[in-house]
């Protein structure tokens, strides 16, 4: 019998992302691919001038077959597999069988703190842990390559 995390699994699926300028709005990068499957080795094309911006506004659409109480992301930001950054999100209740978009702001570190692209290009993972509340539902790995 399936676990809760496999059947919330089976019935996920992230439709496409989006990565803006928070300031202008304009699309810097985007992708249809399901960057939330487990297990395989997701890579992401992304341009360096993001790594400029004063905060990226970030915009997924996901779809669920199951309820979710509380859903929720951890991503932490590793570099040569040192984690360097994490983030916690927060989007709540979702419905069985919904398809929903969701919007999140996040802040640049001071530019005295980044890293060239060049540094960074291939070195960083960012790894998505997927929970409903305290269940961790799936671990999914994207490597960027700045462009």
């Amino acid at each position: 019998m399936p676990s809760r995390a496999e059947d919330i699994m089976k019935g996920f699926k992230l439709n496409w992302m989006n990565m803006r300028d928070a300031d202008n709005g304009k699309i810097l990068w985007q992708a249809n691919e399901d960057l939330s499957r487990p297990g395989h080795d997701h890579e992401a094309r992304v341009p360096k001038k993001i790594l400029k911006c004063r905060a990226i506004s970030r915009e997924i659409n996901f779809s669920s077959h199951e309820a979710m109480d509380k859903f929720r992301l951890i991503q932490r930001v590793l570099f040569r597999g040192d984690c360097i950054e994490e983030w916690f999100f927060e989007f709540g209740f979702v419905i069985p069988s919904s398809t929903n978009t969701w919007q999140s702001v996040i802040e640049a570190a001071p530019e005295s703190q980044m890293m060239p692209a060049s540094l960074l290009s291939g070195n960083v993972v960012i790894e998505t842990m997927f929970y409903d509340d305290d269940l961790l539902v799936s671990t999914s790995r994207v490597k960027l390559f700045y462009v």
